[in-house]
């Protein structure tokens, strides 16, 4: 519904490379020529190496994948080639240094994370500063635990002159230097329409805005949450089809909101019969596969600790 009812050059479109796709390098170009015709497109205007790490970037090499993404830029193919990376800035500094061609990079980048020591925002931020490399920025909102904020939270943002809880983390983003593109996952008009208001006359945080902003770190800093974005790459492999992220999240609003019924929800809605929290046969498959680099079988483990002490305890 896009490609067929728009001039190609009216809207800029990215697709990625998955280490699930392809085996050897000869399983690169036809994945890659499928995504193309799927797209009903002749060029991506962004190609990324997806979810690069150490272990990851290694697969990658090995296979020659980069140097297939740079052939097909030379081809007309690929308008800009870059990566998305969840890793450590030593990571990110070793790719780029080996790889000078990489024109952008995806990185995680919020407000919550900026000096987080696992997902260090702000240190891989530096490192594309280093090289020039312009930012796309993904997780703007931390998966929405940026708009779903605890009480004391949102006192915080009421007492400036409006603005959504959104759009706070969304400008403290955009306001770096060097960020392109800030990515906003939007599942309503109304959500859109608050994103275009300040976007289309963007304007960086003030100092006071700063200072809330600041105010609102220290809120969370000081809650043990769980540091779950519900990118749900963890649920895929699941021999238990636990669902990982629903539980997780029921676990943070259970500290965020006290009076909300998660109890309820735990064992009505996001459970069944051999997918609570504590039917996880600890294979680990999903912390291979979390970008946050969860130890997401101790959390499960917490988790049926919390929601599973007696049958019927709601809420």
């Amino acid at each position: 519904c896009l490609t067929s009812r728009y001039p190609r050059e009216s809207f800029i479109l990215t697709n990625k490379l998955t280490d699930e796709y392809f085996k050897t390098n000869d399983d690169i170009r036809p994945f890659f020529e499928s995504q193309l015709e799927l797209c009903g497109v002749d060029y991506f205007d962004f190609y990324l190496m997806h979810a690069q790490n150490k272990a990851r970037f290694r697969y990658f090499k090995e296979r020659n994948a980069y140097e297939t993404a740079i052939e097909l830029k030379k081809e007309g193919k690929i308008r800009h080639f870059g990566i998305s990376f969840h890793d450590r800035a030593e990571v990110l500094d070793a790719i780029l240094s080996e790889y000078p061609q990489i024109e952008v990079v995806q990185i995680q980048f919020n407000y919550l994370d900026y000096d987080d020591i696992g997902v260090q925002s702000r240190k891989c931020y530096e490192v594309c500063r280093k090289h020039n490399k312009p930012v796309l920025v993904m997780e703007p909102v931390k998966g929405g635990s940026l708009v779903k904020l605890p009480d004391e939270a949102q006192r915080i943002f009421a007492s400036l002159n409006g603005g959504s809880p959104a759009s706070y983390a969304i400008r403290f983003a955009a306001g770096f230097p060097g960020m392109l593109v800030v990515l906003s996952g939007m599942s309503s008009i109304e959500q859109l329409r608050d994103n275009i208001s300040y976007m289309s006359d963007f304007k960086p945080l003030d100092k006071t805005e700063t200072e809330a902003v600041e105010k609102v770190r220290g809120v969370y800093k000081g809650m043990e949450l769980i540091p779950c974005t519900a990118c749900r790459y963890c649920t895929d492999g699941c021999p238990k089809h636990i669902a990982i992220p629903d539980l997780f999240a029921l676990m943070n609003a259970k500290q965020l909101h006290r009076d909300w019924n998660a109890n309820y929800y735990y064992s009505n809605v996001h459970t069944a019969p051999g997918r609570r929290a504590s039917d996880c046969i600890k294979c680990g498959k999903c912390e291979g596969s979390c970008p946050q680099n969860l130890p997401i079988r101790k959390l499960l483990a917490d988790v049926a600790a919390e929601f599973e002490k007696a049958d019927g305890n709601d809420d």
